[in-house]
């Protein structure tokens, strides 16, 4: 550090107008201080308030469009156009066995604790290769895999007359009966929005076969809230937050692709 001496000046004076200057360095230091503080403050309160706005917003969406039924579970439509409904918990795997598996559905299912069960409404059709791949995926990404940071997990699919609650099984378990058809897909996803105003969670090839526009996630250290609001802002949807981090699976993401066609 150099220090300039007037020498016109006695040392005191040279001192004493250093002193002066410092003290009005310190004084706009503060005074930035203060400003920068008072910045922060407002942009928290805009925050705060922009945050309202949406779920206000949200709830708004919410109470003019009908939900339906399956929205309460883990859901999607196959690239074939099958609708394919999940369990979140022990719960609602239970209620999706025994109240919504009909004759002809497909289950889908993974060997990993805490897995959800999948079932492809047939509907009376024939189920394609490329909607069971896609339910393999939906299963293994949904399952405690994506959490635990696994790139590939395996899957089994049976014939809905395979799988018996026992007596004694605990909630959400059952057991499997007969050959089973394994399959063993990496794990990724995507998210779009839906003609319908539906946010629809799925493998890629079935959110590319019905959206325009899609967000594609992977296994990463990003929270789901975050995650929500990288996704509403690339698909440009407001006030969905709570509707998107229902669609993302356990553990944390990362956005690794916004994919709009042609």
């Amino acid at each position: 550090m150099e220090i300039e001496i007037d020498l016109t000046k006695s040392l005191e004076k040279n001192a004493e107008d250093y002193y002066n200057k410092a003290k009005k360095i310190k004084s706009k230091i503060e005074k930035a201080k203060a400003v920068l503080e008072k910045f922060r403050k407002k942009i928290e309160a805009l925050e705060k308030k922009k945050e309202k706005e949406e779920k206000r917003k949200e709830q708004k969406l919410k109470s003019k469009r009908k939900e339906e039924w399956f929205e309460k579970f883990r859901w999607f439509y196959s690239s074939e156009g099958f609708l394919c409904i999940g369990g979140r918990d022990a719960t609602t795997n239970d209620i999706l066995i025994k109240k919504h598996l009909e004759k002809g559905d497909l289950v889908c299912h993974t060997d990993l604790p805490g897995s959800p069960f999948f079932i492809i409404k047939a509907e009376g059709r024939t189920v394609g290769k490329a909607t069971k791949e896609e339910a393999a995926i939906a299963t293994a990404s949904y399952s405690r895999a994506w959490k635990l940071g696994m790139s590939y997990a395996k899957v089994y699919i049976v014939r809905h007359d395979q799988i018996k609650k026992e007596l004694g099984l605990p909630k959400g378990m059952f057991m499997i009966y007969g050959k089973r058809e394994y399959f063993t897909p990496a794990l990724e996803l995507g998210v779009c929005l839906l003609e319908t105003g539906l946010i629809m969670g799925g493998p890629i090839s079935a959110v590319e076969a019905h959206s325009k526009e899609y967000v594609i996630i992977k296994q990463g250290k990003k929270k789901a809230s975050d995650i929500a609001k990288e996704i509403a802002k690339k698909l440009k949807i407001t006030g969905r937050a709570d509707d998107i981090i229902r669609v993302l699976p356990p553990g944390g993401s990362q956005v690794v692709r916004f994919v709009k066609k042609r």
